[in-house]
Protein backbone atom coordinates (compact mmCIF):
# COMPACT_ATOMS: atom_id res chain seq x y z
CA UNK A 1 0.00 0.00 0.00
CA UNK A 2 1.95 3.18 -0.90
CA UNK A 3 2.34 5.82 1.59
CA UNK A 4 -0.33 8.59 0.61
CA UNK A 5 -2.93 5.77 1.06
CA UNK A 6 -1.89 4.62 4.48
CA UNK A 7 -1.45 8.60 5.71
CA UNK A 8 -5.06 9.00 4.12
CA UNK A 9 -6.76 6.10 6.02
CA UNK A 10 -5.01 7.43 9.28
CA UNK A 11 -6.24 10.40 8.82
CA UNK A 12 -9.60 9.79 8.23
CA UNK A 13 -9.85 7.32 11.22
CA UNK A 14 -8.64 10.17 13.59
CA UNK A 15 -11.90 12.03 12.96
CA UNK A 16 -13.23 11.54 16.10
CA UNK A 17 -17.64 11.03 16.35
CA UNK A 18 -19.38 11.01 19.65
CA UNK A 19 -22.94 9.58 20.23
CA UNK A 20 -25.05 8.70 22.44
CA UNK A 21 -27.46 5.34 23.56
CA UNK A 22 -30.06 4.14 25.84
CA UNK A 23 -28.66 0.77 27.30
CA UNK A 24 -31.19 -1.09 25.03
CA UNK A 25 -30.10 0.28 22.04
CA UNK A 26 -26.33 -0.13 22.73
CA UNK A 27 -26.76 -4.05 23.65
CA UNK A 28 -29.06 -4.50 20.07
CA UNK A 29 -26.20 -2.51 18.01
CA UNK A 30 -23.66 -4.72 20.34
CA UNK A 31 -25.48 -8.28 19.28
CA UNK A 32 -25.37 -7.07 15.70
CA UNK A 33 -21.70 -6.04 15.81
CA UNK A 34 -20.98 -9.47 17.40
CA UNK A 35 -23.37 -11.83 14.55
CA UNK A 36 -21.07 -9.54 11.45
CA UNK A 37 -17.88 -9.93 13.70
CA UNK A 38 -17.14 -6.15 13.65
CA UNK A 39 -16.12 -4.14 16.56
CA UNK A 40 -18.62 -1.85 17.57
CA UNK A 41 -17.04 1.19 15.96
CA UNK A 42 -16.93 -0.59 12.77
CA UNK A 43 -20.55 -1.93 13.09
CA UNK A 44 -21.58 1.33 13.84
CA UNK A 45 -19.42 2.81 11.26
CA UNK A 46 -20.41 0.75 8.02
CA UNK A 47 -24.28 1.24 9.17
CA UNK A 48 -24.23 4.80 9.11
CA UNK A 49 -22.16 5.37 5.75
CA UNK A 50 -24.94 2.34 4.26
CA UNK A 51 -27.77 4.73 5.21
CA UNK A 52 -25.99 7.85 4.63
CA UNK A 53 -25.15 6.89 0.97
CA UNK A 54 -28.58 5.72 0.52
CA UNK A 55 -29.97 8.75 1.42
CA UNK A 56 -27.63 10.57 -0.67
CA UNK A 57 -28.65 7.99 -3.69
CA UNK A 58 -32.25 9.06 -2.98
CA UNK A 59 -31.53 12.41 -4.09
CA UNK A 60 -31.62 12.45 -8.47
CA UNK A 61 -30.80 15.14 -10.49
CA UNK A 62 -30.81 14.70 -13.80
CA UNK A 63 -28.12 17.11 -15.72
CA UNK A 64 -29.25 17.05 -19.32
CA UNK A 65 -28.63 18.94 -22.76
CA UNK A 66 -31.55 21.00 -24.04
CA UNK A 67 -31.82 18.21 -26.55
CA UNK A 68 -31.94 15.60 -24.29
CA UNK A 69 -34.43 17.67 -22.06
CA UNK A 70 -36.47 18.23 -24.98
CA UNK A 71 -36.38 14.34 -25.91
CA UNK A 72 -37.41 13.89 -22.27
CA UNK A 73 -40.55 15.87 -22.13
CA UNK A 74 -41.54 14.40 -25.85
CA UNK A 75 -41.39 10.86 -24.07
CA UNK A 76 -43.44 12.11 -20.78
CA UNK A 77 -45.64 13.68 -22.67
CA UNK A 78 -46.94 10.77 -24.95
CA UNK A 79 -50.09 8.31 -24.27
CA UNK A 80 -49.93 6.20 -21.68
CA UNK A 81 -49.22 2.62 -23.26
CA UNK A 82 -50.89 -0.43 -22.04
CA UNK A 83 -48.95 -2.51 -19.84
CA UNK A 84 -50.81 -6.36 -19.23
CA UNK A 85 -48.38 -7.54 -16.70
CA UNK A 86 -49.25 -4.08 -14.45
CA UNK A 87 -52.93 -4.81 -15.35
CA UNK A 88 -52.76 -8.08 -13.90
CA UNK A 89 -50.75 -7.39 -11.14
CA UNK A 90 -53.03 -4.30 -9.58
CA UNK A 91 -55.93 -6.35 -10.71
CA UNK A 92 -55.01 -8.74 -7.57
CA UNK A 93 -55.28 -8.54 -4.35
CA UNK A 94 -52.21 -7.76 -1.88
CA UNK A 95 -51.15 -10.56 0.13
CA UNK A 96 -51.39 -7.96 3.15
CA UNK A 97 -55.25 -7.42 2.94
CA UNK A 98 -56.00 -11.00 2.34
CA UNK A 99 -58.45 -12.25 5.26
CA UNK A 100 -56.36 -14.38 7.90
CA UNK A 101 -57.59 -18.04 7.80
Amino acid sequence: MPATETIAKQAVKSARLGLRATPEQEAVLRRAAAVCRKSLTQFIIDSACQAAEQTLLDQRMFMVSGKQYERFLTLLDRPAEDNVGLKDLFSRTAPWDEPCS
